[in-house]
């Protein structure tokens, strides 16, 4: 299927989604009714909530493996929510 460039308003990373209107509707409601009480940029303690309560160890290996976009302010990492939604769709496509 067809995708499109954009970039993430919070980290400037250049993402891709899926073109078709059913798709970005989807991914544009669940971005407003899951994980509400989160910021748009999470902690990795508030990552690790997001994903079922995994290890922070485990948070930490996930991110140094880049299998979730961030970014880093100092020694601190930085996710925005955005990037969750889309590690979550790679994993649920791996799984299916």
């Amino acid at each position: 299927y067809a995708r499109s460039i954009m970039t993430c308003p919070c980290c400037l990373h250049l993402i891709s989604e899926p073109k078709g209107a059913d798709t970005l509707l989807k991914s544009n409601e669940a971005y407003k009714l899951i994980f509400r009480e989160y910021p748009d940029v999470v902690s990795v303690e508030q990552m690790c909530e997001m994903l079922g309560g995994i290890s922070t160890k485990t948070g930490y290996r996930l991110l140094r493996q880049n299998q979730i976009k961030h970014f880093k302010i100092g020694r601190t990492y930085k996710i925005p929510k955005l990037h969750i939604f889309e590690y979550l769709a790679v994993v649920q496509e791996s799984d299916a």
